[in-house]
């Protein structure tokens, strides 16, 4: 394989255009190839503007192309098994945009299809890569913060008024994968998982609907030493993008940047058990699509392996689609089961 390897992109998304598509132009061991859309006029600046060779019509144009060794797939929640299952029967490896699908059994399915194909997969979980999340994570492994208590995580946004009372976005429509526990909620359950070092054994959740699905959910997650974690998703109320981990000598918390500090200096506060206000720390900054897309693509050339396989992408949605029958049914709900 060539020292770059070959992209192709399945949709023009916003989240295409404005981090995976530039980052991707930028890493020292990728190039931009194809991009497959259906609206290639709206896409033909964009093409120009990286310079990609190919712009096609269909995205099964990509998925044909022989020279695509990798795709990245930004589309809605609801079509990310169809077509990571597609181009992984094309051959492809496939980096696909959280969350990786909208339960843990399509999850599994597509993992399945992964291994039985030879090809990479692997949700695109863009924090885990960026330097102040891997200083934080080595932090607590060290054992700095003695016995973990406590994760809090939380991600919410306002969308406009307009927006929640037409139900045209993707994000409130249930037959889309719609919800802001899929949508951002998958970040908080994530961080406690990693932080933590464990899988939760029991989970509790409320929930507020708005077209059939959760516009606001909070949740708490029980692990087997005890520890908890509380997190929060939404689309109705003022930013919150945080995370903080407590233990028994000390703890960690992070400004509202947590999961997108882009690339200005990110910063964190580490506080001994005793102190009010702490040390806030400071970590140069990083694009971490750029980061991940090239583990990525060092993975795909046999350098490393995957940071995270599909595996923990299961667990994670094991998690997640419990909390939403907890919310829905008003009840605990144990993983066993």
């Amino acid at each position: 394989m060539a020292d770059r390897i070959r992209w192709g992109i399945l949709g023009n998304a916003t989240i295409a255009r404005k981090c995976l598509i530039p980052a991707i132009a930028k890493s020292a061991n990728g190039m931009l190839l194809a991009l497959g859309t259906r609206n290639p006029e709206n896409a033909r600046e964009t093409a120009a503007k990286h310079r990609m060779a190919r712009l096609y019509e269909t995205y099964d144009a990509v998925l044909e192309d022989p020279e695509v060794d990798a795709v990245y797939l930004p589309l809605p929640n609801h079509l990310h098994r169809p077509w990571t299952l597609k181009a992984l029967a094309a051959g492809k490896h496939v980096l696909c945009e959280k969350p990786l699908a909208c339960s843990a059994g399509e999850a599994r399915e597509m993992a399945d299809a992964a291994a039985a194909n030879h090809r990479l997969l692997m949700e695109a979980f863009m924090y885990r890569f960026h330097p102040r999340s891997r200083e934080i994570k080595a932090i607590v492994t060290t054992g700095e913060l003695g016995m973990l208590r406590s994760v809090h995580a939380a991600f919410t946004y306002a969308m406009a008024p307009e927006v929640l009372e037409s139900a045209g976005n993707a994000r409130l429509k249930p037959d889309m994968g719609g919800g802001a526990l899929l949508d951002v909620g998958c970040y908080a359950v994530s961080t406690a998982r990693w932080l933590l070092g464990q899988e939760p054994v029991c989970v509790q959740a409320q929930a507020m609907y708005r077209h059939e699905v959760d516009v606001h959910i909070a949740g708490i997650l029980r692990f087997p030493d005890g520890a908890l974690a509380g997190i929060e998703a939404g689309f109705v109320s003022a930013l919150q993008q945080t995370y903080a981990v407590v233990g028994s000598e000390g703890a960690i918390e992070l400004p509202h940047d947590a999961y997108i500090p882009w690339e200005k200096p990110a910063r964190y506060t580490l506080r001994p058990k005793t102190d009010e206000a702490g040390e806030v720390r400071t970590v140069p900054g990083s694009d971490e699509y750029r980061l991940m897309v090239e583990h990525f693509a060092d993975a795909v050339q046999g350098k490393q392996p995957l940071e995270y396989a599909p595996e923990d992408s299961i667990r994670n949605l094991q998690v997640l689609d419990a909390l939403a029958v907890a919310a829905r049914e008003d009840r605990t709900v144990h993983l066993a089961d």
